[in-house]
């Protein structure tokens, strides 16, 4: 009996790796408005024409080269009334200072491809974490969805926009304003 080998790996396979590897690793350095596709194709070794091929455009590869993990905290030991306040609280700490989540709401803003990896992750990571003190299971997706406004509007209007007043407001003021209106949308009786 002949041992069968594996077959080699496609060289478009190993095309878009490479594409992804240098997006990934130029998005990092530059972020997303000073990344170019012809800076990424030159670290790819490969010409331009070829991103666009695979990708479409940038926006397109931003999307496909981000790899967001919002390590979404366990709400199981979290007392069931704080749910709120600790889901809004993880997500100040996750968008204060990170690049990476900044251009990845603004490219989900402006183009479909960025608008269907963020619906991506906020489904395949909020949903689980909405499942633990929904007190509805099949209104879990409307809550997380209403979840999802509430953290992306305020991520939008603090840390894209800039908007001097949601940008004045401390912490603790973020938290007291924000964190009942999560908790209401988690575990609030249904209207």
């Amino acid at each position: 009996m002949t041992e069968k080998r594996p077959s080699p790996p496609r060289r478009s396979d190993a095309t878009r790796t490479a594409i992804l590897t240098a997006a990934r690793e130029r998005f990092a350095a530059d972020g997303y408005d000073r990344a170019t596709i012809r800076a990424i194709a030159k670290d790819a070794g490969i010409d331009p024409s070829m991103v666009m091929r695979y990708f479409g455009s940038k926006e397109g590869l931003f999307a496909a080269a981000v790899d967001v993990d919002l390590r979404l905290p366990d709400l199981a030991p979290v007392p069931r009334e704080e749910a709120g306040r600790a889901l809004v609280g993880h997500f100040l700490d996750l968008w204060e200072g990170n690049e990476q989540l900044r251009a990845m709401l603004r490219v989900g803003a402006t183009s479909q491809a960025g608008a269907e990896r963020m619906r991506n992750v906020f489904r395949d990571q909020l949903l689980p974490v909405a499942r633990q003190v929904c007190p509805d299971p099949e209104q879990v997706p409307a809550r997380a969805a209403l979840c999802a406004a509430q953290l992306l509007g305020l991520a939008l209007t603090r840390f894209v926009l800039q908007m001097p007043a949601a940008q004045a407001l401390t912490r603790e003021e973020l938290l007291a304003w924000t964190g009942p209106t999560v908790q209401r949308y988690l575990t609030a009786p249904n209207p």
